[in-house]
């Protein structure tokens, strides 16, 4: 009697571990399959095991050829309302380490929580494919949703939406900063694995010798030390699994990836079996993969199970309007305790900008106005100066001096010059102006007193041009620069 005790409380405490394990699975509504992963990985700690594996019969990981050399292994029954497919629990053990009646007993009432963990996926998998359990609930990791009304973005969503509804790779193209990561967590809230995890990988950061281990997972004791772990192809079993920069794969790294994409099979380092997976493969690059295709950069055969069904995420300059609408999103997300607003020359500057780093250079340049802004107006100065650029160049002087139309006219008919390289007829074509006028504004003194400089080139230039000609496409019929004008 006395000697059974310590094995009671030792039952109880691994059992509270286990059920404190699966209560913090229901808070993961996104991730409600890693519920399952907890319950394996915490009984296998509980019982002397090498692995532990819950699934249906007839689901996924039918066969583990793996457990017949040099281990021994047994199956339990996990009970479930569908007597005709019920569930199973599968534990590996070394042959020299015998299962006491104490291992059994726990495995027996493990395999009654197994079939609540079952049911519980069952039942939400049910809810999403019916559209009754949404994402609706906020991201753990904050990411925005697509923000944009422009044709570009409209057509993005239209696609993405066309593309949840399948189980195909997905190849997503865009410059650094675009959002394709956000593209494709879209894709896989809208899909049919939205209540699965969402696995994303960064390419560019994998370690060429430890690859293998990262992706496809190791078997226990394949080397002094080493645990047993999960890849990420058995993380996202069951969701997606992003690929992000898939560019930045070494050739070795893409060849190692093809037959894992290629079958949806994988095999642990040190295993001897290979297992299918079932999820969905979105892959993002910043580079033409078919520009490295004929570089001899990337192979041929990836570069075709990944392409097919590609998505263009437009950039920033190609959506300008845009813009606003996502500088007012950011202001609201990172501000504190006031309400901040852009003034009229600093949403112009913004508009203007050529934003390089796309939406990402957006987010943290609203960041950083958030954080040195003065007052409840963000105003010209407070943007860095690569953004302020020729915009602060041509209009800054000019609100400084309380210049006049003319004068602001003058000093951008010259910037657009010094942008032509001093060619008049490029200066006209963008302008939209003839050249007599072009001329004209270049005549206009702006490095006078703005009132004497106005007054001085009416008196004599009023015959030239009218006071009330507009510095933007002027209301005269143009003409074409001669060329001996130039």
């Amino acid at each position: 009697m006395t000697a059974s005790i310590p094995r009671q409380r030792e039952r109880r405490q691994a059992f509270g571990e286990l059920l404190a394990a699966l209560t913090r699975g229901l808070d993961q509504r996104g991730d409600v399959s890693l519920m399952r992963g907890a319950f394996e990985e915490m009984l296998r700690r509980v019982v002397p095991v090498r692995s532990i594996r819950l699934r249906e019969l007839g689901a996924r990981w039918p066969n583990r050829g793996d457990e017949a050399i040099g281990a021994e292994s047994i199956a339990l029954e996990v009970p479930g309302p569908d007597p005709a497919s019920p569930g199973v629990l599968e534990a590996t053990f070394d042959p020299g380490r015998a299962l006491g009646e104490w291992d059994f007993q726990m495995l027996g009432l493990a395999a009654h929580i197994g079939a609540l963990v079952l049911e519980i996926e069952r039942g939400r998998t049910r809810l999403a494919r019916a559209g009754l359990f949404g994402s609706g609930g906020p991201r753990r990791d904050g990411a925005a949703p697509l923000i944009g009304s422009t044709p570009a973005m409209q057509t993005l969503r239209s696609t993405i939406e066309r593309m949840a509804s399948t189980d195909f790779t997905i190849l997503l193209e865009g410059e650094s900063g675009v959002g394709k990561e956000l593209v494709a967590r879209q894709i896989h809230d809208l899909s049919r694995r939205r209540h699965g995890p969402f696995v994303a990988i960064n390419c560019a950061a994998l370690v060429e010798t430890l690859l293998e281990a990262e992706l496809f997972g190791i078997e226990d004791r394949t080397a002094t030390g080493v645990r047993g772990r999960r890849g990420k192809f058995e993380y996202a079993d069951g969701g997606t699994l992003f690929l992000d920069e898939v560019s930045d794969l070494s050739l070795s790294a893409q060849a190692k990836l093809l037959r894992a994409i290629q079958d949806l099979t994988i095999q642990r380092v040190g295993g001897h079996a290979t297992h299918r997976v079932d999820l969905r493969i979105i892959a993002a690059t910043n580079r033409s993969l078919s520009d490295m295709v004929e570089r001899g950069l990337f192979r041929p055969d990836l570069f075709y199970r990944l392409s097919g069904v590609d998505i263009r995420v437009p950039t920033l300059r190609e959506r300008r309007p845009d813009v606003m609408e996502l500088a007012q999103y950011f202001l609201e997300r990172h501000r504190s305790t006031c309400a901040l607003r852009l003034s009229t020359a600093a949403a112009d500057a913004l508009t203007s900008y050529a934003w390089p780093g796309n939406v990402r250079e957006l987010e943290r340049l609203m960041e950083r106005a958030v954080a040195l802004a003065c007052g409840n107006v963000i105003e010209l100065d407070d943007l860095p100066s690569t953004v302020r650029g020729d915009y602060s160049a041509a209009l800054g002087p000019s609100l400084q001096r309380n210049e006049t139309m003319r004068a602001w006219g003058s000093r951008y008919a010259r910037l657009i010059l010094e942008r032509s390289d001093g060619n008049k007829r490029e200066a006209c074509r963008v302008l939209g102006l003839s050249y007599h006028t072009l001329q004209a504004y270049l005549r206009y003194p702006i490095h006078e007193s703005a009132v004497v400089a106005d007054q001085t080139w009416r008196i004599t230039n009023e015959p030239d041009l009218p006071v009330a000609e507009p510095v933007g496409p002027i209301e005269e019929e143009p003409t074409a620069c001669a060329a001996g004008d130039v």
